[in-house]
């Protein structure tokens, strides 16, 4: 679980690109591109940051792609060390980067992590009805929504595509491990893309108690797509040595899902392709590029 958060001056300064205000159309006023706004969820005023990509007022039917941060991060983190927002502005989709909750902000995953745990955050519902409001207020396609996650961010990407399948198009969970208290079982089959490291020593792939914060034990990876490919009915995969790392591929899986796992011989607990989640973090993987990855894996796949 990351538990570091990058230097504050570098938060701060994405914060004073975000901007107030929504909706569908800009009327007649200046067209803005970024929101930072509140959700009441149980009683608790919940945030998150919104990018809207630079067609989006020429166009319509965009998908939607939930960014959720690793532990102690922000949605402001996330977006800096990952550098998503650029693929989402390149590509033309809409990124939303919700924030946990707690003095140390991490989400409610199941067994992991943190205040979010032991206080009981309904971090389902909040990112239930964050879906709700932002299809509702901004032109998003219901069928086109995606849920992708770093570290604890990854465990909750896990945990929303278990209850949350009627909404989930497809998830992309990085450096993580399904952590859910009850079985998994999602009311259709749900396309899994995983990214790990071998030298992650915060959630080790092959399971155990890690070297952060969180005194979690995480269950092997192999535990975790028997379980996935079983709920998805594929059947055995593929594995493919490449430079750099191992892609294992359950192709033939019901309603024509896939599990996608990518594991690399370099990098660390953090994001491929991206920039460490602190000063102190991990180097990413080099030999792979998580926002291509999962922005390609995503566009197969929406809802029925």
């Amino acid at each position: 679980m990351s538990n570091r958060l990058l230097p504050a001056c570098l938060l701060a300064a994405f914060a004073l690109l975000a901007v107030c205000g929504c909706r569908k159309t800009s009327g007649g006023g200046e067209k803005k591109y970024r929101f930072t706004d509140t959700l009441r969820v149980g009683g608790m005023p919940r945030s998150y940051l919104l990018n809207l990509p630079p067609g989006y007022y020429s166009s319509s039917g965009f998908s939607l792609v939930i960014g959720l941060h690793g532990g102690g991060g922000s949605g402001l983190q996330f977006e800096a060390s990952t550098k998503l927002t650029e693929k989402a502005n390149a590509a033309g989709f809409i990124v939303a980067y919700p924030d946990g909750t707690g003095p140390i902000p991490t989400w409610n995953a199941g067994n992991c992590c943190g205040s979010a745990v032991s206080r009981q955050v309904d971090d389902v519902q909040f990112i239930s009805d964050l879906i709700d409001h932002l299809v509702a207020a901004y032109s998003i396609d219901r069928k086109k929504v995606y849920v992708t996650g770093h570290s604890n961010g990854g465990m909750m990407a896990y945990r929303l595509a278990c209850e949350l399948s009627e909404k989930i198009a497809a998830a992309a969970p990085n450096a993580a491990s399904l952590m859910v208290r009850t079985a998994c079982n999602p009311a259709r089959p749900v396309p899994l893309l995983h990214m790990h490291s071998r030298l992650d020593t915060n959630v080790p792939y092959r399971g155990g108690y890690g070297s952060g914060i969180s005194g979690a034990y995480f269950p092997p990876l192999d535990s975790v797509f028997s379980v996935w490919s079983s709920n998805d009915g594929c059947t055995a995969p593929t594995i493919v040595s490449n430079n750099g790392y191992t892609l294992q591929k359950w192709n033939t899986c019901n309603a024509g899902s896939s599990i996608h796992y990518y594991l690399t011989d370099d990098g660390g607990h953090a994001w491929p392709g991206g920039l460490p989640g602190s000063v102190a973090g991990d180097p990413p993987s080099a030999v792979i590029n998580a926002n291509d990855l999962l922005w390609d894996f995503f566009q197969q796949y929406r809802l029925p």
